[in-house]
């Protein structure tokens, strides 16, 4: 019984397999249609100057307001320095008065520093929106690099004053 089952299978089988065996088939080598001939040279196309995009007034502004309220808080900065230094030079052992009167001045120069950052932050988004869309960079650029330095400055008075105690 199993063996009749078995035959129409294995004649199937074998008629497949002869139709593979059977026959001349095309090539699959390269024809010479689609062979590539030649040489090709692209065209120089001339270099284009980017055109500088002046800021519109509303961002003047914005970036004259950023500039101006680093500047302050910059000067503010710069001018608690001196008694922030004379109390952390005057600053006892840990969990003394002058090292809490010490540890409360460099907060406070903490504090006036993030200021400044708030501005280079807002500063960074501008600078990223004119860079991912045509943007006036140049301006923003510049405003964004003197506050940057402002911010290293305030850093490295930081670090001095902080290794001091």
């Amino acid at each position: 019984m199993k063996i009749l089952r078995a035959v129409p299978v294995l004649s199937i089988a074998l008629t497949l397999g002869a139709c593979a065996t059977s026959g001349d088939y095309p090539s699959l080598a390269q024809r010479p249609a689609e062979r590539v001939e030649g040489t090709f040279t692209p065209e120089q196309a001339a270099p284009v100057a980017p055109v500088p995009i002046t800021p519109t007034a509303d961002l003047a502004a914005r970036l004259a307001e950023n500039a101006r309220q680093a500047e302050a808080a910059h000067r503010e900065f710069v001018s608690a320095v001196p008694s922030t230094e004379r109390l952390a030079s005057g600053a006892g052992a840990i969990g003394t008065d002058s090292w809490a009167a010490a540890q409360v001045a460099l907060a406070n120069l903490d504090s006036i520093r993030s200021r400044v950052a708030v501005n280079l932050a807002d500063l960074d988004s501008l600078w990223v929106d004119s860079t991912i869309e045509p943007g006036p960079r140049e301006a923003i650029g510049s405003v964004r690099s003197n506050v940057e330095a402002l911010v290293a400055e305030e850093d490295a008075v930081l670090a001095r004053l902080r290794g001091r105690l």
